[in-house]
């Protein structure tokens, strides 16, 4: 993961300090191996990235996706709401497609001309 460890210093906190949401140094820190929201982040940015740290990414996430799944607080709570989501969308009534409109034809208007006589 040469990629991963050059691009990004990972190291464990030493507190849990508050987070600062103006800070642009502070660090953000996901689990996806506890949760699966940051697991579906995870793979939105694996998505956006060069193809370098996308293929290490790919690795990490096929490892994540093998391994047991432990127990994490917000994780269970994600793991019941994406679940409700899933449930909840294959309830719900697909929309009917909508049919063509019809190509309107239009009528070519007669211009009605003066004839005159020529002299």
């Amino acid at each position: 993961m040469a990629e991963l460890t050059r691009r990004y210093i990972v190291m464990p906190m030493g507190t849990e300090g508050p987070f600062d949401p103006t800070d642009p140094d502070a660090p953000f820190v996901l689990k996806p191996w506890k949760d699966p929201a940051a697991l579906l982040a995870l793979e939105a940015y694996r998505a956006a990235c060069y193809p370098e740290l996308a293929g290490e990414l790919a690795g990490w996430i096929r490892t994540i996706r093998a391994g047991a799944v432990p127990p994490g607080s917000v994780g269970a709570r994600n793991a019941a709401h994406l679940a409700s989501r899933a449930g909840a969308a294959k309830a719900r009534p697909q929309p009917k497609a909508r049919s063509k409109a019809k190509p309107v034809k239009l009528r070519k208007s007669k211009t009605k001309t003066k004839k005159t006589k020529r002299k």
